[in-house]
């Protein structure tokens, strides 16, 4: 099934890298453009199901820049406003913006408008990720394997997603929690692995199942596929 595409277009190289990592980390497909004038070529790479738009370029307005989408383009647009420009966000919205939300924004609040705009577009399958026989929906808040849904928190559900995007890869301990919930700090690692012993109670990792969780002793783990 297709994963959604997001282009994300933003000068903060901070925020970019924090933006597609959790987007990624949400099984989204995302494509990060840092000038107006890169983001006019992704555009014609890559066709983006959403594009979420910081309106301070430096390289120009996005609210004008909006006007050039919509000629080539309908997927939904979202601006990324700070609060001094929200009179300016009527102007954006009338040349063809679906949506703002304003800075500084929680990502699961963006990742809510970003779903609920997908859907109205019609892009029903954003948000998951498939690694038979285990699915992560994000947008329906669950997890099913082999056919059985399993009850998880939202973290442990953003934690799973991360582990099933990158199965067969090491992820460190700063990545993992960065991904599923923001900047590392002082007791990520115990959460971490809190969180991580509830997954393999729940997926019922240690008793022969689909997939192992290894723990590489290097404050690292794998999530890795042992049946076929």
């Amino acid at each position: 099934m297709k994963r959604a595409k997001l282009l994300l277009i933003e000068d903060e190289a901070d925020v970019l890298e924090i933006n597609r990592e959790y987007f990624e980390g949400k099984g989204y497909e995302v494509v990060c453009a840092p000038t107006l004038a890169k983001a006019r070529f992704f555009l014609e790479e890559h066709a983006p199901d959403l594009i979420l738009l910081d309106v301070m370029m430096p390289d120009g307005s996005g609210f004008d820049f909006c006007a050039e989408l919509r000629q080539k383009t309908n997927a939904p647009i979202i601006f990324l406003t700070c609060r001094n420009e929200n009179e300016s966000v009527v102007k954006g919205l009338l040349q063809g913006g679906d949506d703002y939300i304003t800075k500084p924004y929680d990502l699961n609040v963006l990742s809510a408008h970003v779903a609920a705009q997908l859907r109205r577009n019609g892009v029903l399958s954003a948000g998951k990720i498939e690694l038979p026989p285990l699915t992560v929906d994000f947008l329906a808040g669950e997890a099913v394997l082999d056919g059985e849904h399993i009850p998880l928190t939202l973290k442990e559900l953003q934690l799973l997603g991360c582990f099933a995007l990158f199965a067969g890869q090491r992820l460190s301990f700063e990545e993992i929690y960065r991904r599923a919930w923001g900047e590392m700090s002082l007791g990520a690692a115990g959460t971490i692995k809190t969180h991580v012993a509830n997954l393999r109670k729940k997926l019922r990792l240690d008793d022969n199942g689909w997939f192992e969780l290894v723990s590489t002793g290097k404050s690292e783990y794998i999530f890795n596929k042992v049946r076929y």
